[in-house]
């Protein structure tokens, strides 16, 4: 089921209203979904790898008292902030800024910048253990079937 923009994201606690939620694909909605976002986006950088391996490791604890707490939808945030560690931290390898595109929409030359690359490594190997863990496969698999 695809994530639901239309939603009114400024309004609606997904703690209290857990059956609103929808997984979508990737990291949708990772910066839309309160109170996650506020509880998790302080925490996530990816600048150096040491920066990534704290903020990679509070980041998947947070998965884990999620989970401890039966809290799916905070789970899958946790997850969608790691996954977007790893996806931004490869974008800023490939392209000094983070930028893809010229002001002009042309595409800019790639770079590969091996901090970064360091960074999104240590991102991605959090984001296979949330996305492989038992648990949360469990979860989401009920909370699909439940809310679709």
């Amino acid at each position: 089921m695809p994530f639901d923009y239309s939603l009114d994201f400024d309004n609606i606690d997904f703690r209290e209203k857990p059956e609103l939620y929808c997984v979508g694909r990737g990291e949708q909605g990772v910066l839309l979904v309160e109170p996650y976002k506020s509880e998790i986006l302080p925490y996530w950088r990816f600048k150096t790898p040491e920066i990534a391996k704290e903020s990679s490791e509070k980041i998947y604890q947070m998965f884990l008292d999620y989970k401890a707490s039966r809290d799916f939808v905070g789970m899958d945030m946790a997850r969608k902030f790691l996954q977007i560690g790893y996806t931004r931290a490869r974008r800023y390898t490939n392209y000094k800024g983070g930028r893809k595109y010229e002001k002009d929409g042309s595409l800019k030359e790639r770079q590969n910048d091996p901090i970064k690359a360091r960074s999104a490594i240590i991102f991605k190997e959090k984001w296979k253990l949330a996305r492989e863990d038992e648990g949360y496969l469990v979860m989401k698999k009920k909370h699909q079937k439940k809310y679709g």
